[in-house]
């Protein structure tokens, strides 16, 4: 069960069950793989328990000064202490920012629909975040990094029509009606290869060729055998595989003058070809005949694959997907380290990851069986030093993933077969071939690949940090917002007049940061973001000075805030007598909310001016004109102005309001160029 017969022919022999069988394997390797958190859900479960205490915090001490206030005064009644009940509750309400989580989840959700018209395919919401942070991406080199459309463009050997039909008949690749070649894409460019030379592989398996037997290709001996009838009499043996495992079972060669015992000469001659194709960044494979008497009475791979006769080599090429140069390119000034993954020869790696700028030098390459021989700290120690593993198995996958995550470096692994599930499960980001890859590979990928291109990988790489980006800015806009609503409720409280009551700072919440917050989330991002390097999974929320950016914001808001209460209050009563006055809540509430809205476009970037900011951001602007009619339709609309117990305030309050709001733009911007020239 979980298996699928894609060719050969056999005898099924169950020989375990359950957990002891290869599936189960892999699900026990699936199982022990924990699902981590990504940087952003540690840093908001961090920010969540520090709001909670500060939340609380805050509602215990305001309490607890206005009760000592309340006895010193000894004025200590029920009414007074309801009503520090709710300026507590004022606090607590002005403390927490309501929208965060439905800000968060809007902006990943938009990602991931941004992500799917661009071919890359999102399974975990969460998944979006961690590619911002990626600093190694393990790509499969077949498919991904090239076309997948082997073509066969050398060859070496005396006969090459033989060696074609051997490599033709030695496979389960068919012709279709119009010629061409369908199968695995390696046994199909032999298959066309053989054709061009006029031998139809169809036409010779249904003819003079047929197949009696056979070994079939299996991923750790590298070799696929076929016996087939002779025309000649009697039958002849076809295998083909990997030159360096297929030489070494070969005592014969085809030479000019016929076969011929194999001498060391022979063998160094061959393998020189070898290196000199796959130097060319050709994949390689040889070719191999045996002759019989009577159809073998064993078809096991021991007892076909020895004492063969050498026929030659050939040498294909699947060539590198255009766009994949300029992504290695991109992945480089993002500081991304590229990682190329691999079954073929080492010096075919070595050539194409030169070719894509992956490596400089062979030194910078590893094969499968060179990593078996070293130990896990040995192999930790020495990770950073290779960008190309070649000759590798599915289990060799899980500790290269394992040990550039020791490394302290955010993982990408791509994968297509099962027993590429477990180093996918195992990566910071898991990612699936949408093309070729298995159902169980894609249902453990955080990301499917529709197109198995790696140039969709540096696109959601892209996406993943504008949307961080854009987290960023919305978090910094809602927590400088929400300070400054509680350092302007304390002070006032302080000073013995109730600013705003809990239900306007609600709607403040609810509207006036939700909105602008939701648009944030839109920006288009910054044109550089790609030319920065990755940033660190370790900084918090508030790295880059985040908190004292919050710290200084918020103030501003505050003071601003507390400064219209003070002008309304002087239109109503004629001074400033810090008592509770309409005129004053309601011009601070005015000037609150639009001041809000004008930091929200503050905040379409961290650290440049607003006016070096490019593009337009439509939400924003929407956010904007809407929250600005629904806060009119408050002030000026009776039914809702009663309710919020508002004043109706003259054009000339109104002005004065607006026009304090506007004054946090000219704040911050000198706030910015402080800070750009501190790092200059």
């Amino acid at each position: 069960m979980g298996s699928t017969i894609v060719y050969g022919r056999g005898e099924a022999v169950v020989t375990s069950t359950g957990m002891k069988t290869e599936m189960g394997k892999i699900a026990s390797a699936l199982s022990d793989a924990a699902d981590n958190l990504t940087p952003l859900q540690k840093k908001l479960n961090q920010l969540s328990k520090i709001l909670t205490w500060l939340v609380l915090g805050i509602c215990v001490i305001m309490f607890a000064v206005n009760m000592i206030r309340m006895s010193v005064e000894g004025d200590i009644h029920l009414a007074g202490v309801l009503d520090t009940f709710m300026i507590a509750v004022s606090l607590a309400v002005a403390a927490i920012p309501e929208g965060l989580a439905a800000v968060v989840t809007i902006v990943l959700s938009i990602g991931v629909t941004k992500m799917s018209r661009r071919n890359a395919i999102i399974r975990k919401l969460t998944a979006v975040e961690t590619l911002g942070c990626t600093e190694v991406i393990c790509s499969d080199k077949t498919g991904t990094l090239t076309q997948n459309k082997m073509t066969v463009v050398d060859s070496f050997g005396v006969d090459k029509p033989l060696l074609a039909q051997a490599m033709a008949l030695c496979s389960d690749a068919h012709l279709n009606d119009e010629l061409k070649a369908e199968g695995e894409p390696t046994e199909a460019a032999l298959v066309n290869w053989a054709c061009s030379m006029e031998l139809n592989k169809n036409h010779l398996e249904t003819g003079s060729y047929k197949r009696v037997a056979e070994a079939p290709f299996d991923s750790e001996r590298k070799m696929m055998s076929t016996v087939h009838t002779d025309p000649e009499g009697g039958f002849v043996q076809y295998t083909k595989g990997a030159p360096d495992v297929l030489l070494s079972r070969c005592t014969s060669v085809l030479a000019p003058e016929g076969v011929r015992a194999m001498t060391e000469e022979d063998r160094k001659i061959i393998l020189a070809e070898n290196k000199k194709f796959a130097d060319k960044a050709l994949r390689v494979l040889a070719g191999a005949m045996r002759k019989y008497d009577s159809v073998p009475s064993d078809s096991s791979p021991e007892a076909l694959e020895h004492d063969l006769v050498f026929l030659g080599l050939t040498g294909m090429i699947d060539p590198v997907r255009p766009e994949v140069k300029a992504a290695i390119m991109e992945c480089r000034s993002a500081g991304i380290r590229p990682i190329m993954i691999t079954g073929d020869h080492i010096d075919t790696a070595v050539a194409i990851g030169k070719e894509l700028r992956i490596v400089e030098s062979a030194d910078e390459a590893i094969t499968g069986a060179e990593i078996d021989k070293l130990s896990d700290e040995e192999f930790q120690k020495r990770i950073k030093k290779y960008s190309i593993y070649a000759r590798v198995q599915p289990e060799h996958k899980v500790r290269i993933v394992k040990a550039w995550q020791k490394a302290g470096m955010i993982t990408a692994m791509t994968g297509d077969g099962v027993n590429d599930a477990p180093s996918i499960k195992n990566a910071d980001i898991g990612i699936g071939m949408g093309i070729t890859g298995t159902d169980v590979t894609k249902n453990v990928a955080d990301m499917v690949l529709a197109d198995d291109n790696f140039a969709t990988i540096v696109v959601a790489v892209e996406e993943g940090r504008k949307i961080y980006d854009n987290i960023r800015k919305a978090i910094q806009f809602l927590l400088s917002s929400n300070l400054s609503e509680v350092v302007a409720v304390f002070v006032s409280s302080l000073m013995g007049f109730t600013l705003l009551q809990p239900a306007h700072l609600l709607w403040i919440n609810l509207i006036t940061d939700c909105f602008p917050a939701v648009g944030l989330g839109m920006e288009q991002g910054d044109p550089d973001i790609m030319k920065r390097p990755p940033r660190s999974s370790k900084d918090g929320l508030f790295a880059g000075g985040m908190g004292v950016k919050c710290a200084i914001q918020g103030t501003a808001l505050a003071l601003i805030t507390i400064v219209s209460y003070i002008v309304g209050e002087i239109f109503e009563n004629g001074a400033f007598t810090f008592t509770t006055s309409e005129d004053g809540m309601t011009m601070a509430f005015l000037t609150l909310s639009m001041a809000e809205l004008f930091h929200s476009f503050n905040m379409r970037s961290l650290d440049k001016s607003l006016l070096r900011t490019t593009g337009h951001n439509k939400i924003l602007y929407g956010s904007l004109v809407g929250s600005f009619v629904l806060t009119l339709a408050v002030l000026y609309i009776p039914f809702f102005r009663n309710a919020f117990h508002f004043a109706h305030i003259s054009l000339a309050e109104f002005a004065i309001a607006l026009a304090l709001g506007f004054l946090i733009i000219p704040i911050v911007e000198i706030q910015k160029a402080i800070e750009r020239a501190c790092r200059k």
